[in-house]
């Protein structure tokens, strides 16, 4: 078992342990009762995961001496809104879920966000367990307390911080997981990668087949070392209010284009065409080192994801749409950037994002659409 801790100074409790295990989910109780010890226990899981792993999470929990219910809801990106997070506050008022309770959030990044909203808010607050199973919220959404829904104005524009007292990774249930979402979490390690270890995204590169085949042995190690990379820059930065702004490489543009799809757009395949295009944006600015949207668009490549526009998006459109995103600072739009593989950019006065002149942008955002890795190799 691989114990990665989360600290988090100035938050009760003050840091948290990811586990990651091979063959885990089934048996989970102890770790979360020790972990969150509580009167009641509510999985919270999209109908989906509730069907495929919601008995087995109720059990392993039931094993342990726990008492706990399974509060299903409706799946995908689009039931991420404040209309579901009532539905499961009022289930969990009609269950008489106390002060005492606690929330399990199994499933995607949608459940995790989800849940997490419920268990930052209900009573003004309850414990959170995170328990992942796609590759995304592995390596990302499980970790680091952000919590939240989206709105018909963008993505994740109402939430919370509320850090989880443990988060459980069991790599095994990736086997059930649809390819386009296995391809989707590792553009998310493809960025940890880009803003934080070079030799790390060279061997996501180098591991593609392994990864994509299901290598349980792979997927382990990819989750750690993402998980390794992420904890060190939540523990630097709880609240992000400074650094942990790096986390939001590839995101500008990737939440712009997930709303102007209407989220049917895949999170991870949108990111990955938000680092090519964001790279080429700090290449134009002078901010990111040329051939950085070359390197980047080979490994995305090898694993199978998106680089380019899809079918019918206008860079003008996604460039107004990311004047919504939330670091826009006085109307102006701010990127998280990295000045070269493995090194996140700062400004010469400290800050983790950089504002880019939309004209700029814009020009960088035009020669998306047709773009191949040899020609942004000459760019």
């Amino acid at each position: 078992m691989r114990r990665i801790f989360i600290g988090v100074p100035g938050t009760p409790p003050a840091g948290y342990d990811v586990v990651v295990e091979a063959g885990l989910l089934g048996r989970l109780g102890a770790l979360v009762v020790r972990a969150a010890p509580a009167a009641r226990y509510a999985v919270l899981a999209d109908e989906r995961v509730a069907e495929l792993y919601g008995g087995t999470v109720c059990s392993a929990l039931a094993a342990a001496g726990a008492r706990a219910d399974l509060v299903p809801f409706a799946a995908g990106e689009a039931r991420k809104t404040v209309a579901t997070w009532a539905e499961l506050v009022d289930a969990l008022v009609r269950l008489g879920v106390g002060r005492d309770g606690c929330v399990v959030a199994l499933g995607g990044g949608v459940a995790g966000d989800v849940a997490g909203f419920v268990a930052a808010t209900y009573l003004r607050g309850i414990p959170l367990v995170q328990v992942p199973t796609t590759l995304l919220a592995m390596v990302d959404a499980s970790v680091g307390g952000k919590t939240g829904v989206d709105t018909a104005a963008g993505k994740n524009l109402v939430g919370a911080f509320h850090q989880p007292r443990l988060v459980v990774a069991d790599p095994e249930v990736l086997a059930s997981l649809p390819e386009a979402e296995l391809r989707a979490g590792l553009a998310e390690a493809v960025k940890h990668g880009a803003i934080a270890d070079a030799a790390y995204l060279d061997g996501i590169a180098r591991d593609a087949d392994r990864l994509l085949g299901r290598d349980a042995g792979a997927l382990a190690a990819l989750v750690a070392r993402s998980v390794e990379i992420k904890a060190e820059v939540v523990a630097a930065d709880p609240w992000e209010a400074g650094r942990r702004a790096s986390l939001n490489f590839g995101h500008t543009v990737g939440h712009a284009l997930e709303a102007l799809s209407g989220y049917t757009l895949p999170h991870g395949h949108a990111v990955a065409i938000g680092m090519v295009a964001e790279a080429l944006i700090g290449e134009s600015a002078g901010v990111t080192e040329p051939g950085t949207a070359a390197r980047l668009q080979g490994v995305l490549d090898r694993l199978g994801l998106p680089t380019g526009w899809p079918a019918g998006m206008d860079p003008a459109a996604v460039l107004a749409q990311s004047g919504r995103d939330k670091k826009v600072r006085a109307g102006r739009i701010r990127y998280a950037m990295i000045a070269r593989v493995g090194v996140a950019a700062r400004t010469g006065a400290g800050e983790w994002t950089v504002e880019v002149p939309d004209q700029v942008a814009a020009e960088a955002l035009g020669a998306l659409g047709s773009a191949t890795p040899s020609r942004l190799a000459g760019m």
